[in-house]
Order: structure tokens, then C-alpha cells, then sequence
């Protein structure tokens, strides 16, 4: 039996334990829910809604050697970082010809008032003849998420798929155009254990967002069941974080009855604030058990807060979404019912919120919280 994982996937071992792996109902209500640590209201901009579509592209594959229209199928789940005054987007785009639903590759839109992109014409990062096509072809390279590093580098964290399992991987670019990949983030033991979504720790600086050390470690959370957490000293190699069985060490769990009820799924960064680690992310509602007001299947999104000097240790977290699919571009598409965030800036005085809808489109959503 193949069950719905993440937006876009198909897998075959399912969602095994749910019941155990979902949050308790005494953990769900161990919390305050001082709202006062969320980063909301978020607004959806629905008069240019959805901002970016399959485009044209064309480019010369260099694995089939043959020019493909890389994105003519579907746009979406973005990252965005803002350099030298403009909004750079990143988003993942499949053409039609990849024996798994499409080859996704990295695609790159630019602009400067934050609605409104003129994408490239070619992919900025996609499988080819190196040490990753093993991992990569032919599924592809999907879902990027951005930081910047003290010294100015980019991170990006992204999703390799092989056909069979999801790798979560580390590339970085001192320009945003021209990329290195630096390899998976789980290795040994957990090589050929499904990963993705990354969402590295950072703090805003003005429009920058910067990775920051805790206790002199850099952080990242991430997963599409639980949500899992790993460490670093360079941003580049990353160990996992493990519980006393030396197993995965998970941080975020579904809850049943709720919108997250069948999985958790990271969104952007996770944000440094005054009041802990901030992390935006994504929940699926279960289709049986979760809550009766969504439709089954439905991605919304959700917030948490983490502690500063712990970053393992959750805090609050929001009983309600923030954001849910309610435009018919969200409602039906390649995969329906699916708000996917994943990209978010800090620009002209505002929060940009950037996300996957239906698994076909882009969209965004403006906080003037800043």
C-alpha cells in the first residue's frame, strides 16, 4: 500500500506507529499557548495569487544530453533570500519526461518588490555527471531552503531523490548563481534512512538571515513525520542529533484531532527571537483521526517555539494553523489541498512568506509584523 507522505511523494513504508508517534494528549495541553511568540497575522496578496506558474525554460540536460523544458509541469515549494535589494526565489520545478512523476531540478526567480519575479532561463541546480547523480537521478533535487552564513556564504539545504528514498543534502554559493554541493546530511548508518525538509537555526540582520551558533553549535530541524535535529561546526557537515537508543532523537511530533495529525514537516529557517526559536512549519491532517473541519489530506501551517539554550526542547506551539488551502489553486492541482511554506524574508519592512500550492503553484502571504 502507497500512502501520501509529503506534498509530492509517494512511499512505500508509509507512516508506521502512528498512533505511538503522535503527541499524547497530555503533551498537546502541557503547554501555555501565549500566542505573543507567533509571527502572525499573515495575509495572503490573492489579486496576484498565484505569483509563479511553469514556465518555458529550456536547457541542455546533462545527464540525457538533450535539451528538456525543465519546468513546463509544475513550480513550487520555494526558498527566498534577499540580496543587494532584491528577492531571490528559488523554487523547485518538474518537467513531464521523468519516469518518477517528472525530474525536479532547482529553478531561480528575481525581484524587487516582492510579488513580481523574472525567472532564469535555466535551472541553477540539478542533477548532472557528478558524485550526487547517484542520489539525484532521475527523481530529482527538490524543496531548497536558505540561510546565509556570517561570512556572506549561502546555505542551501535541499532533497535528493533517487527514485526510492529522500536524501537531505547541503549546497553553497558565494552568489546564489553558481552552486557546490557538499553531499548528504545524514551519513553512515542513516545514509539510506528518508530525510529532507532542513531548516537551519539563524537570526535576522536587516534583510539578511544568518545562521547562528547555540551553544557553539550551529542547528537545523528536520523531517516529514516527526521532526528530527542535527548539529554542526561549518554548516557543511552535520551530525544528527540521537536519543539514548541511538536512534533519531525526535523534537516534534503529530498530534491527533489537529491539523498536523499525520505528519510535521519544517518550513523556512528557524528564526532566533526574543522568545526562543521560532519555527514555521507544515502539518498534514490525517484522514481519519485528525481535525473534521479540514479536509483530509490538507497541508496547513503551523508555528513552534523552541528553547534558546536547548534547541530540542519545545516550548509552545500553536493549537490552531495560521494558513490553510482555501483558493482554488491551493484546492486542486498535482497534489490537492496543499499550503506548502518554505520560503520566508524580511523586505521592505514586512514578513514575505513564500509557498508550494497544490504542489503546482507559488504563492505569498505578507506579515507587517516585522
Amino acid at each position: 500500500m502507497k500512502l501520501w507522505l509529503a506534498p509530492g511523494w509517494y512511499v512505500g513504508f508509509g507512516i508506521l506507529l502512528f498512533a505511538s508517534a503522535c503527541a499524547t494528549k497530555e503533551e498537546q495541553n502541557a503547554f501555555v499557548h501565549d500566542s505573543t511568540w507567533t509571527l502572525q497575522p499573515f495575509q495572503k496578496v490573492n489579486n496576484a495569487n498565484p505569483i509563479l506558474s511553469a514556465g518555458t525554460g529550456l536547457f541542455v540536460c546533462p545527464i540525457l544530453k538533450r535539451e528538456v523544458k525543465w519546468e513546463e509541469k509544475d513550480v513550487f515549494n520555494p526558498a527566498a533570500v534577499v540580496r543587494k535589494g532584491a528577492i531571490y526565489l528559488f523554487y523547485r520545478a518538474e518537467d513531464t519526461i521523468g519516469k518518477f512523476n517528472g525530474t525536479s531540478r532547482i529553478g531561480l526567480a528575481i525581484g524587487t518588490d516582492g510579488i513580481n519575479f523574472n525567472r532564469m532561463f535555466e535551472p541553477v541546480l540539478y542533477p548532472q555527471e557528478d558524485f550526487m547523480k547517484v542520489y539525484e537521478w532521475e527523481g530529482g533535487l527538490e524543496d531548497p531552503r536558505i540561510v546565509e552564513s556570517e561570512m556572506g556564504t549561502y546555505i542551501m539545504t535541499y532533497t535528493a531523490y533517487d527514485g526510492k528514498v529522500a536524501r537531505l543534502c547541503v549546497a553553497s554559493s558565494a552568489d546564489l548563481l553558481n552552486w557546490t554541493k557538499h553531499g548528504l546530511v545524514l551519513k553512515d548508518k542513516f545514509t539510506d534512512q528518508w530525510s529532507k525538509s532542513g531548516a537551519i537555526v539563524a537570526r535576522q540582520n536587516g534583510s539578511r538571515i544568518v545562521a547562528e551558533k547555540i551553544n557553539g553549535k550551529y542547528w537545523m530541524y528536520f523531517g516529514d513525520t516527526d521532526l528530527f535535529m542535527a548539529t554542526s561546526d561549518d554548516l557543511i557537515q552535520w551530525q544528527p542529533v540521537l536519543d539514548e537508543s541511538g536512534n533519531l532523537k525526535s523534537v516534534l511530533k503529530p498530534r491527533p484531532g489537529m491539523f498536523d495529525s499525520r505528519l510535521v514537516e519544517s518550513g523556512p529557517y528557524a528564526l532566533v527571537t526574543e522568545h526562543g526559536i521560532l519555527l514555521l512549519y507544515n502539518g498534514m491532517n490525517a484522514d481519519a483521526g485528525g481535525d473534521p473541519d479540514l479536509p483530509k489530506g490538507a497541508y496547513c501551517s503551523g508555528q513552534a517555539l523552541f528553547d534558546l539554550t536547548d534547541p530540542a526542547r519545545l516550548i509552545d506551539r500553536t493549537k490552531e494553523y495560521f494558513l490553510r488551502p482555501d483558493q482554488p489553486y491551493e484546492i486542486e492541482g498535482q497534489v490537492n489541498q496543499v499550503c506548502f511554506i518554505e520560503g520566508m524574508v524580511p523586505f521592505n519592512g514586512k514578513w514575505f512568506l513564500y509557498y508550494g500550492t497544490a504542489d503546482s503553484k507559488i504563492g505569498v502571504a505578507v506579515s507587517k509584523k516585522l
